[in-house]
């Protein structure tokens, strides 16, 4: 696994942070210059794009933080998997990645190449959606299935769930699975003028919840089939996930929560699992009005009693298109950590639903976590992970 978000530029300083109940949102903006520097909380991480240039050692031009981000935890997840560069590069060796923003991430530029009439900038070619992927690709020589996928905020989460399938179908041996996002004028303005952007901490599941703050990251895992480790570190076994979609608006849930109930009930039913078998929820927890207790509603319809949950959108910022990656990532380390992280900024319960996450950093004997992504259009994902 590799990962870096506003509380950690690794998977280690990501746990610590998450056993400490420490945030990296705030309304610092010194690494990107907004109009709502000081207005807005953010979770930046706290490297400017030069330094992730210098340390990840690229000096050629047109290179976007997104890829930046990216690559950080890409080569993270590589090392910790022991995959030498010819693995990497092996036709057996699939590359989902997914992002929102991906290269768009420049929006001044990107305005100003729009109005060229011949020749553009250095970040051209960065536009593309697929740009990231291609980074990555041309970098390692990379010859196996490559995708890019965008479904909003469940993006990576499918990225994860299209490397098993293909898998599984025998189109790869393994599959390199995550995504990525970075701040962008164009995401923070787009979301600002939904009117779902919080001016205080986000406090998911409460009910003076106010909006989301965005935040920016990216995390890959390595899957493998259980006959092919070869006695390699395994953190979890991926036992269940399901899409689907509820179509009922392109950015709201239906009131009763069908999307993420047939996701939950589908990623259950692929692992022959029974709901009392799962022992916590990474909740998608954006903190707005319509997600949570439209969540909380469909953990009730399946579940009963819902198991323990929480958000870690509360440390990290929703993260849009890295966030089903990240969050499985920190759903993976509840499994080897045996340990729950609390929920932060929560003090009251919504009224319809009366849930109340997980709210003191605890061990638990923990086998199976579902992780839930929901995202714009109705796309809703969820994963099991189960202890290996």
């Amino acid at each position: 696994m590799g990962i870096i978000t506003a509380i950690g530029d690794s998977v280690a300083g990501n746990r610590l942070a998450l056993k400490e109940g420490r945030s990296g949102i705030n309304t610092s903006m010194d690494l990107f210059p907004s109009k709502y520097a000081g207005l807005l909380p953010f979770g930046i991480v706290h490297h400017s794009t030069a330094a992730l240039k210098e340390k990840l050692q690229i000096t050629a031009p047109g290179v976007t933080r997104t890829s930046l981000l990216a690559l950080h935890a890409f080569e993270e997840a590589v090392r910790d998997s022991n995959l030498s560069s010819t693995g990497i590069a092996a036709t057996g060796t699939a590359f989902i990645g997914a992002s929102t923003v991906g290269g768009m991430c420049l929006t001044d530029e990107l305005y100003g190449d729009a109005q060229e009439a011949d020749k553009g900038s250095a970040y051209l070619e960065s536009y593309d959606s697929a740009s990231v992927q291609l980074f990555i690709q041309q970098r390692y020589g990379m010859k196996g299935f490559i995708n890019t996928i965008n479904t909003a905020c469940s993006s990576s989460a499918n990225a994860i769930m299209n490397g098993a399938q293909l898998i599984n179908q025998g189109w790869a041996k393994r599959a390199i699975v995550g995504g990525v996002d970075s701040l962008a004028k164009f995401t923070v303005n787009g979301f600002h003028s939904l009117h779902i952007l919080s001016h205080d901490l986000c406090t998911p599941f409460d009910i003076n919840r106010k909006g989301l703050n965005l935040g920016e990251g990216a995390a890959f895992v390595v899957l493998e089939k259980e006959e092919d480790i070869d006695g390699k570190k395994v953190y979890a076994e991926l036992t269940g996930y399901a899409n689907s979609n509820d179509a009922f608006h392109p950015s709201s849930l239906s009131e009763q929560g069908d999307g993420p109930f047939l996701s939950m009930q589908g990623a259950l039913k692929m692992a022959g699992l029974q709901t009392s078998d799962i022992d916590f929820i990474n909740a998608h927890g954006t903190g707005t009005e319509n997600n949570d207790e439209v969540e909380s509603r469909a953990m009730l319809r399946l579940f009963g009693t819902a198991p323990a949950f929480a958000s870690t959108k509360a440390n990290v910022g929703h993260t849009l298109g890295a966030a089903g990656a990240v969050e499985a990532v920190y759903s993976i380390l509840n499994i080897a950590g045996q340990e729950l992280y609390p929920q932060l900024n929560f003090t009251t319960p919504i009224p319809a639903t009366g849930l109340v996450p997980v709210k003191e950093y605890g061990k638990k004997t923990i086998r199976h976590v579902m992780s839930n992504s929901f995202g714009f259009g109705g796309n809703c994902t969820s994963l099991v992970f189960s202890k290996a």
